[in-house]
């Protein structure tokens, strides 16, 4: 895979002892590639990812993964917080909700894939740690969103989705802590938070028998 380096200035060292144990996928959510690239090495805007994957495929390493990258925020998973101590972001464009939300081209999504297996073979980053943005801030953000394929991802080795759901039973608070999201936000926040990634045909905030039983399938899983 070819990288091409455009270094942000918006880093810094990793806390001392942190493991590298988790992989945030994001969208970029602006009119183009080249406006999030700018944004993401603006000094004044402190934010910044380790790559950014265009829609034809080109991948940009913006911050090198020993290096933290000021990507996920206000963030949560699996108890642990402010994630970008620990965490890997890539930027995927797409112009995301407010911009005119669309799929995500094929070379886009096979560039995604062979730049997370080869990020996945330098760090012990478990599947259950490949996580959406909306994932670990599902009161502030919804991407990479439900146009995602994380289904064909995980085919590939990268992330987890379950071969099939479970009982559609249980308490639906109890198995999104189990997963890992944080619990102390309203049920339908964490409710299509769960769904964009696992369930994106019904981003409806319920937890009906459906999505409590995709629920325990992905809880079986992690």
């Amino acid at each position: 895979m070819r990288i091409r380096d455009l270094p942000s200035p918006n880093q810094d060292d990793r806390p001392p002892g942190a493991p590298i144990d988790t992989l945030i996928l994001h969208y970029t959510g602006m009119r183009s590639g080249a406006e999030a690239i700018a944004r993401l090495r603006d000094p004044e805007a402190r934010v910044s990812s380790h790559y950014v994957v265009e829609e034809d495929g080109a991948v940009f390493r913006l911050v090198a993964e020993h290096r933290r990258a000021f990507h996920a925020g206000i963030s949560h998973w699996r108890g642990n917080t402010l994630l970008n101590g620990r965490s890997i972001g890539i930027e995927i464009v797409n112009p995301g909700h407010e911009w005119g939300y669309r799929p995500f081209p094929a070379l886009q999504m096979a560039a995604v894939c062979d730049l997370c297996l080869a990020i996945l073979g330098r760090h012990p980053i478990p599947a259950r740690n490949v996580v959406a943005h909306s994932d670990v801030a599902p009161d502030r953000k919804e991407d990479p969103g439900e146009l995602f394929d994380w289904e064909g991802l995980a085919a590939n080795g990268v992330g987890l989705w379950p071969a099939r759901d479970g009982a559609p039973e249980g308490d639906p608070l109890t198995l999104l802590a189990h997963i890992g999201y944080r619990t102390d936000l309203p049920l339908d926040v964490l409710m299509r938070a769960f769904q964009r990634h696992w369930r994106p045909a019904h981003v409806d905030g319920i937890a009906d028998a459906a999505t409590l039983a995709r629920l325990n399938a992905v809880a079986d899983t992690v």
